[in-house]
């Protein structure tokens, strides 16, 4: 009998030989094929292609692993595909398409060209090959407005980061938001803040050994302000300290103040995203113009995380300001109480805060699922 065939009950058949078991994808957006296309090229892998549900369903259980396109989702929904692992979708758009997600079974969202790098990963170890490396992401916050929650939102992020699995040094670049250890509930851990480490970048110090000089818990090492002294961050000591990260973590998340200076241009110039939080009503929206007018100025990759959802409509915020919409922050009378406790944001892993990290993460590549926390 030739390779490939098999014979059951008592007819010859034809089976996928281990040669011929590729990646699967599921769409019929062009832009969206040619994307996916590029990224499989770039890691050596062949994939196979369906432009429906029907020509998926052959393929679809044997797959090492399947990206449903965003066009596709509903229809794969509807059509009962076969429960499995490695589902990933995969689109084109802004926004990560949660409930889509949900109704086909993915463990993962992957919004190009942003995550091409951990698609890329996923298509090599699909392919045999050792896997890309994934550069590191740099993340800066800002907030619209004194009290808009930037601060927290760096700890969230950075915590939730942590949880998967990622290595994370949250830079504090705020002289005077007041430490954000103090937001983690860290102010009584060891280790160097600024300014103390300022007076050490510019010598022959590693970048692992200047990370591990830091504060930290588990994957996470903070940098943070002190409240002990007035000082002005020197801007090769931030540049140093990007740098630090970039090499030895998998991310870097930075807490901007709302006032630009050459500290915030470095910061600004080399994030990967910035994320600007504005709170959802007329006077947060219009101080917010002038911060995002000064950002940009140093970066175009600023997005909008609108704090509360009762006055303004995000996609109102969205329009008046010209900035895309990266997620919503939703009030939560329990994330004060827990600060207030001294417990980092979003560290158990619940809450609305939470779920808005997991999506600001897996919106630039990053992995934050599947794995131990």
């Amino acid at each position: 009998m030739p390779a490939g065939s098999a014979t059951v009950c008592g007819m010859a058949v034809r089976t996928l030989t281990p040669s011929r078991i590729r990646p699967l994808l599921v769409t019929d957006d062009a832009a969206l094929l040619d994307e996916v296309l590029q990224v499989a090229a770039s890691a050596g892998a062949d994939v196979e292609v369906a432009v429906d549900p029907a020509g998926a369903r052959p393929h679809y259980g044997l797959a090492p692993i399947v990206l449903v396109g965003v066009d596709q989702a509903e229809a794969c929904g509807r059509a009962a595909l076969p429960p499995r692992a490695g589902v990933v979708l995969v689109g084109l758009v802004a926004d990560p398409p949660w409930p889509l997600a949900q109704a086909i079974g993915a463990e993962h969202i992957a919004l190009l060209p942003s995550a091409s790098s951990w698609l890329a990963e996923r298509f090599a170890v699909a392919a045999g090959r050792p896997p890309v490396p994934m550069p590191s992401r740099v993340v800066a916050t800002v907030g619209g407005k004194g009290g808009a929650g930037a601060s927290v939102l760096a700890a969230g992020l950075s915590v939730t980061a942590a949880r998967s699995g990622l290595r994370v040094l949250l830079i504090d670049a705020d002289p005077l938001g007041g430490g954000l250890d103090l937001v983690l509930g860290w102010e009584e851990l060891d280790g160097l803040r600024w300014p103390g480490l300022a007076s050490q970048t510019m010598g022959p110090v590693s970048p692992p050994a200047l990370v591990d000089a830091l504060p930290k818990r588990g994957d996470l090492a903070v940098l943070s302000c002190d409240r002990d002294a007035e000082w002005e961050l020197p801007a090769d000591a931030i540049d140093a300290a990007i740098t630090a990260g970039r090499q030895s973590r998998d991310l870097v998340v930075i807490d901007l103040p709302r006032h630009f200076d050459d500290v915030s241009a470095i910061a600004l110039a080399q994030a990967d995203r910035v994320l600007l939080v504005v709170p959802a009503e007329l006077r947060g929206c219009a101080a917010a113009a002038r911060v995002a007018a000064g950002a940009q100025r140093f970066t175009k990759t600023l997005r909008l995380v609108v704090r509360g959802s009762t006055k303004l409509r995000p996609r109102e915020i969205e329009r008046a300001l010209g900035i895309p919409v990266a997620g919503i922050f939703r009030n939560d009378p329990a994330l004060a109480q827990l600060l207030e406790r001294g417990e980092p944001p979003a560290g158990s892993g619940n809450g609305p805060l939470a779920g808005l990290c997991r999506e600001l993460l897996a919106g630039l590549g990053l992995d934050t699922f599947g794995r131990a926390a």
